[in-house]
């Protein structure tokens, strides 16, 4: 995996996958798709959609654990923190050898710089909350999420995928 080469296409990412506007309507659009297509694939994840401060969408499928309720929050508080994907995050400190206690003094109770949890951004607005996935390897979570956002955004997600690692 070329670290650098990821950190240019999550950016994309972030850039393109951009509501006009987003309320509950699209949360449950989104979160529904999520769900449909974890089922069929036999996904063991939690599923958590949340605008600041609000909850708006969760689901936990068979298999899942509490631990990936837990893991969701952690990464979901990342992107709060940050406003960019918790994977960016992840791979921004695997660069510098750091972790987001060393770096930014965050905890790990409260923090989790994998990936999964992924941006929601409105034109105009910015970042308003994130969505997020948890319960496959951490590269999985995120272009899962990514997935499901170019299906709800009509972008063809051949295009905005990771490279094969």
């Amino acid at each position: 995996m070329d670290i650098a080469h990821d950190l240019q296409s999550i950016a994309a990412q972030e850039h393109s996958l951009v509501f006009h506007h987003f309320d509950a309507d699209i949360t449950w659009q989104l979160g529904a798709y999520l769900h449909e297509v974890a089922k069929a694939r036999g996904l063991a994840i939690a599923i958590d959609i949340r605008t600041f401060g609000q909850p708006m969408f969760f689901s936990l499928l068979e298999g899942a654990t509490p631990d990936n309720v837990n893991w969701a929050r952690r990464k979901g508080n990342t992107v709060a923190h940050f406003r960019r994907s918790s994977y960016a995050i992840g791979l921004k400190l695997q660069e510098s050898n750091g972790t987001l206690a060393d770096k930014h003094s965050l905890p790990v109770a409260d923090y989790a710089s994998h990936g999964g949890a992924f941006p929601l951004t409105v034109k105009g607005a910015g970042v308003i909350g994130s969505v997020t996935v948890s319960g496959l390897p951490q590269r999985s979570d995120h272009e899962l999420v990514v997935e499901a956002l170019c299906a709800q955004l009509g972008h063809d997600y051949s295009k905005l995928a990771l490279a094969k690692a």
